[in-house]
């Protein structure tokens, strides 16, 4: 079964462009050859009808605001309990929470769910927007590539049955 690797990200909005970064650099990786790299950037409906295919596990790659340092890079799970279903579906919002409640209303999700996340710092003016990445969130990005790849090859390792843990911050592999 394969490995779908999903950037979030929308780069004319400061660090919401992190998960297209750490594709970016993904790009040049020795992968496994079932291991599919894709940047969704901002199409939702898109990464909502891929999360209904069979993977062994999905990882998204997004800048993820958790209340922590700019620069923190996260690896989170979602829990069954923090599964919403009842928001409303907007196709264009990439939050990984709705873009899974977008998904269950197409069908089901069989596949483990990762994210791999980093704390922002700022997305640029509210009508301007901001270019590029701050300097702490682009200094975590080959952390948060490190993170990703360790974390293939941890799923590639098992079994495929991960368990389920609650959503939370756990240390990074690379910690």
């Amino acid at each position: 079964m394969s490995i779908l690797v999903a950037g979030i990200g929308n780069i004319f909005l400061g660090d919401d462009g992190f998960g297209c970064e750490v594709l970016r650099l993904l790009a040049g990786a020795t992968l496994p050859p079932e291991t599919k790299v894709v940047d969704y950037g901002i199409r939702g409906l898109d990464l909502a009808y891929a999360l209904l295919d069979s993977h062994q596990a999905v990882i998204f790659v997004d800048a993820l605001p958790r209340g922590e340092a700019p620069g923190t890079v996260y690896v989170l799970r979602p829990a069954d309990s923090e599964r919403k279903t009842d928001m409303a579906l907007d196709p264009h919002s990439m939050d990984p929470m709705h873009l899974m409640a977008m998904a269950r209303s197409l069908g089901d999700i069989t596949s483990e769910i990762f994210i791999v996340g980093c704390e922002p710092l700022d997305f640029g003016d509210e009508l301007e927007g901001r270019m590029g990445l701050s300097q702490p969130v682009a200094a975590a990005v080959p952390e948060a590539a490190r993170t990703v790849l360790e974390l293939v090859e941890r799923i590639h390792s098992r079994d495929g049955s991960l368990g389920r843990e609650p959503m939370c911050a756990v240390p990074s592999p690379t910690s």
